[in-house]
């Protein structure tokens, strides 16, 4: 292989490399926020079978589990929760 062909698969790699990169922010920023089965009252975390039909559990979106087992930083509203995408920082906020 000659250095000019070495030259175009390198540069090949670089291109594929950040369709990768741009293909991973653009699923990042677009999905939907973490849900978990959660206690309403409690904001205990709860197995997702609570939260099917007929179950004592909703989902809460965001957030995160501390070491207690409760929930905080997010909310009931799906809508309410606000998600930083790639290189951002964010909270969620509580619901109602």
């Amino acid at each position: 292989m000659d250095q000019r062909s070495s030259r175009r698969l390198r540069s090949g790699a670089v291109v594929l490399g950040g369709m990768g990169m741009l293909a991973a922010t653009l699923v990042a920023c677009g999905s939907d926020p973490d849900k978990r089965c959660a206690d309403r009252v409690t904001l205990e975390k709860l197995p997702r079978s609570e939260c099917k039909s007929g179950g004592r559990g909703s989902y809460y979106y965001g957030g995160s589990v501390g070491k207690n087992g409760k929930l905080s930083g997010g909310g009931f509203d799906k809508s309410a929760v606000k998600r930083g995408g790639f290189g951002k920082s964010g909270s969620g906020s509580k619901g109602g």
